[in-house]
């Protein structure tokens, strides 16, 4: 059965992204003509003035103006036109020898050679703004690798939202891999978000892709995760008190006596840090889903009789608290019939409020849209969610869809 094709204003948010910067791109092209159309004008309204007006001061607007819109070879251009029609003018008008148009000329050179070199100055911090974001997107697209569009019998659909701003990935995570049954899904929050939390979401995401196919059981594969981060945060604990030792042994003597408190460091907050997640295990033969909730927001199950919510009845703590307490995995199974669709996401979601302190109503959004098309129904939600905080989330946000194809 081929698969209908998303049409073009349901296309993922990078396409939509390049889109957007290609149609800028052509606007400021034809935006640069605007300084021209000044200079023309400008030269032909003074030359026909009367002699006490004069408005060729005004002409230093058209580099101004090019260099809000273009680089700094094209406002040298803009530049040097608006003095060839200051010239011009002067010529026309009064002669060059003129003590006023050797004023205003002189006065335009400086000008223009100032926007120039504020210019080139913006074009060399662009650049390097621009390599630095080709960096940090490629470190970012390993780190959380795009979903397959088809993993065996099941289609999957994602979004991400960071809340950092200029970043593609924060402390949400996803992840999917292939066993010799089925497909395993892993969704996890960090705590904390945007890029101080990629951290520990680059951690987990390590530790599953290589123990999901390992673990035959899904409370052992559990129980590897929740090892690995405890591991790990046992490891950043011992480095910040290695760190204190070392402050503190080199702090002088004197301020010790003084009564100051020792610390200059940051707290240590590694003890305090965990993920929620939720781990899925769907079988291809069509048997039941089995689900392990790590005290992560419940998934949503959709279908065309209504939406039923997968709150788990014993769910385990999150990962990275193991260590506190025993943990008990307990398995949570749920039939999942072809058409059927999986909603899991992340708490950025549902706890993501508006002006008037209103979480988003997420159920109620999918129940209006469960009948799109999977890309159609994040995209719906994608911008609704944005629509509803004013444009800007206050935590990161991810939504992973699953169908089960016929």
């Amino acid at each position: 059965m081929p698969l209908r094709q998303p049409p073009d204003e349901q296309r993922p948010t990078e396409s939509r992204r390049r889109t957007r910067r290609r149609h800028w791109r052509l606007d400021r092209r034809a935006l640069t003509a605007l300084p021209l159309a000044l200079i023309i004008l400008i030269t032909v309204v003074d030359i026909l003035s009367p002699p006490q007006i004069h408005l060729g001061p005004l002409l230093i607007v058209a580099p101004a103006l090019t260099a809000s819109l273009a680089g700094a070879r094209a406002t040298a251009g803009v530049a040097v036109l608006a003095l060839a029609a200051l010239t011009v003018i002067g010529f026309v008008r009064d002669g060059l020898t003129s003590a006023n148009i050797e004023t205003q000329l002189g006065a335009q050179v400086v000008v223009s050679t100032l926007i120039i070199g504020l210019r080139a100055l913006r074009d060399r911090h662009e650049r390097e703004l621009a390599r630095v974001r080709s960096v940090s997107e490629a470190a970012q697209r390993v780190l959380l690798r795009p979903l397959p569009e088809r993993i065996g019998p099941l289609r999957l659909s994602s979004v991400y939202l960071a809340a950092e701003a200029e970043a593609q990935v924060g402390g949400d995570l996803y992840a999917a891999a292939r066993t010799a049954t089925g497909t395993r899904l892993l969704v996890g929050d960090v705590r904390g978000k945007g890029l101080s939390s990629l951290g520990d979401a680059a951690l987990l995401l390590g530790a599953f892709r290589a123990a999901a196919h390992l673990h035959t059981d899904l409370p052992a594969l559990a129980a590897y995760l929740d090892g690995s981060v405890c591991w790990d945060l046992a490891q950043l604990a011992e480095q910040s008190r290695q760190s204190q030792q070392s402050r503190d042994s080199r702090q002088p003597r004197r301020s010790r006596e003084s009564g100051r408190p020792e610390d200059d460091g940051a707290p240590d907050e590694g003890g305090e840090s965990f993920i929620t997640a939720v781990l899925l295990d769907i079988p291809d033969d069509g048997t039941p889903v089995r689900l392990i909730d790590c005290g992560h927001p419940p998934p949503l199950l959709l279908r065309p009789e209504g939406i039923v919510t997968l709150a788990a009845r014993h769910p385990a703590p999150p990962l990275g608290l193991g260590e506190l307490a025993p943990v008990e995995y307990e398995v949570e199974t749920f039939p999942f019939r072809p058409g059927d669709r999986l909603l899991i996401y992340t708490d950025g979601v549902i706890e993501a409020r508006d002006a008037q302190r209103r979480f988003y109503p997420l159920t109620e959004r999918v129940a209006a849209w469960q009948s799109d098309h999977p890309t159609a129904l994040l995209h719906r939600l994608h911008h609704d969610l944005l629509a509803h905080v004013g444009g800007r989330l206050d935590d990161d946000a991810a939504m992973v869809l699953v169908e089960r194809l016929p």
